[in-house]
């Protein structure tokens, strides 16, 4: 068995993780036991994927989730003309893009504008702390939701994997450091927020989940709203068991998987077997493909490029999101977890400007110009579109406790490469950045866009689990607007 470890986490939804938890070493995509792989797979007997991988300007896409729901008049649509209680503590600061100004604490992503497309005006009603809706296009869901489930829409990377998109020997999606909501709960066994996942397609399109074991400087303050920055790698499922594996220690490798069958004896008799078996197979080619190790094998990386990403979780993570796409993989989803009550995410509310000066921001500002500076120095931006979005926004408000409540009606994405149009900033806020004026996006759009980028028809439909139709931008279109 993988141990994976971690610490208590919570989110404003109240959820909390053990010490530790254990998953079995051949579940590489979700890390779920072996009776829900078998349902899994029972339930996509009769799917069939279409043939063909098809290829739009965008290669591969690099998805950096801020998970809690990032502040967008903190960020990159600052109001100072507004009163104090609405602008808040910071400043904005120009940009290389003339006329769009940023937060003063983001002074590294401010000279890359002139490359990006800054959506102001991404809003909806789902108001829960999960990506489902921006990974799918989906807000249907309810808005307290906290876990996947297996009626679930499929997201972007389970499209990709469907349509068999990608090199046969390397996972059609990866999502690191961890699945969101990392860790079981006392009140939610198992909790893993909605969002990456192959929903009701099936486990076998859910992504290739790496683990971390994150380290910190220091213990906080105060529960939650004095976060420590996360530092460490992400890491493959049992990679410290492959270099140099002997044909012994490959039996031994293999014999996991009756390990898995002798402990589950009674779901063996299930017709579905047959697949589960090649879902074991599929994984444990991914888990012996040196591509997808060395992919994860950041020591091959230069002294001065691994300063340039800096030592955070997130940062190393879109470090070997930039391996995996040097390796042809479609769909990279990183998404900055929270660790106990040290580690960050953008759920602020309380403490909105220390968080965001002191760890948020930080963190992004050295992460994701270091990533578009990589990829454009390797001429792999035009082909790669990396897209750094959160959930919802933050309410216009600063509250008593200095922070900011959830606010789904307005939020922001930043695109950069892959066919956008640079230099754009589209759409139009009130006086306070709560309601769009103009140009209402809704997340079915920017995923509708994502697809049309990588060449996929967004009004594809796939079928749920009765066989019914559904389209998998649940209704979007590409903003035509933004891209060449």
């Amino acid at each position: 068995m993988l141990r994976i470890f971690g610490q208590t986490a919570r989110l404003c939804d109240g959820v909390t993780r053990r010490e530790a938890m254990q998953v079995g070493a051949l579940s590489l995509f979700s890390g779920m036991t072996l009776p829900r792989l078998l349902r899994g797979a029972e339930t996509t007997t009769n799917t069939q994927a279409p043939a063909g991988r098809p290829r739009g300007t965008a290669k591969s896409v690099i998805l950096f989730n801020l998970l809690g729901g990032p502040s967008q008049m903190d960020m990159f649509d600052m109001k100072p003309g507004a009163p104090v209680e609405v602008r808040g503590e910071f400043q904005p600061i120009d940009t290389s893009l003339p006329g769009l100004s940023v937060c003063e604490h983001l002074p590294n992503t401010a000279r890359w504008m002139h490359k990006a497309c800054v959506i102001r005006t991404v809003t909806h009603t789902y108001d829960a702390h999960n990506p489902l809706a921006m990974m799918t296009g989906f807000t249907g869901g309810a808005f307290n939701q906290i876990k996947a489930e297996p009626t679930d829409p499929p997201d972007i990377g389970a499209i990709c994997q469907y349509l068999d998109m990608g090199p046969s020997d390397l996972p059609g999606a990866v999502c690191m450091p961890c699945y969101p909501g990392w860790g079981e709960s006392v009140n939610y066994p198992g909790i893993r927020r909605p969002g990456p996942y192959g929903g009701f397609l099936g486990g076998r399109y859910d992504p290739l989940f790496s683990y971390c074991q994150p380290k910190f400087e220091r213990e906080p303050k105060v529960a939650h709203y004095d976060p420590v920055i996360a530092m460490g790698e992400p890491h493959m499922p049992a990679l410290d068991a492959l270099p140099d594996m002997t044909a012994d220690r490959l039996d031994i490798r293999r014999s996991l998987v009756d390990q898995l069958d002798r402990q589950f004896e009674t779901v063996r008799a299930s017709r579905a077997v047959d697949r589960l078996d090649k879902f074991q197979s599929r994984a444990f080619s991914l888990l012996c493909s040196s591509k997808t190790r060395d992919a994860f094998d950041l020591s091959a990386e230069p002294t001065a490029v691994r300063a340039r990403y800096g030592k955070s979780l997130s940062g190393n993570s879109l470090l070997v999101a930039r391996r995996l796409v040097e390796a042809e993989v479609p769909f990279i989803s990183v998404h900055a977890e929270i660790f106990g009550n040290n580690g960050h995410s953008y759920d602020m509310h309380e403490n909105n400007f220390g968080m965001l000066k002191n760890c948020n921001l930080p963190v992004l500002d050295q992460a994701y110009p270091a990533l578009i500076q990589d990829l454009d120095e390797r001429g792999l931006l035009d082909s790669t579109l990396v897209v750094v979005m959160g959930e919802m926004g933050r309410a216009p408000r600063v509250n008593a406790k200095a922070g900011r409540d959830h606010w789904p009606r307005c939020g922001f994405s930043l695109l950069t490469g892959g066919g956008i149009k640079p230099g754009t900033v589209y759409g139009a806020t009130d006086k306070q950045a709560a309601y769009p004026i103009s140009h209402p996006v809704s997340p079915g759009d920017v995923v509708a866009t994502i697809y049309h980028l990588l060449g996929i028809d967004p009004h594809l439909t796939v079928p749920d689990r009765l066989g019914r139709p559904i389209p998998i931008a649940h209704g979007g279109d590409p903003i035509l607007d933004i891209v060449i």
